[in-house]
């Protein structure tokens, strides 16, 4: 499914193709703030760093799910990061 992502790098979005599937992304239950993250997925040796509400994911070039132990709290701060 063609995605609308925020990338970093490059400063800008972009539309990226991907599949969520059970494979490649982690879901995160009891997101009750729009900012939480609801999920992580690898994309392309990068990572989609998702969140609940309506803002695009953000691609955290060269990292993966397992890098950061498919943890929410590291994927928190890696979008801090990059924001």
């Amino acid at each position: 499914m063609e995605t609308t992502v925020y990338n970093p790098q490059k400063g800008r979005l972009e539309t990226v193709e991907v599949e969520f599937t059970r494979d490649n992304t982690t879901w995160f239950r009891q997101c009750s703030n729009a900012d939480d993250i609801s999920m992580i997925t690898d994309l392309d040796g990068d990572m989609l760093i998702s969140e609940s509400g309506y803002a695009y994911p953000l691609r955290v070039p060269d990292t993966s799910r397992a890098d950061i132990g498919y943890d929410r709290k590291k994927a928190s701060q890696l979008r801090r990061q990059y924001e």
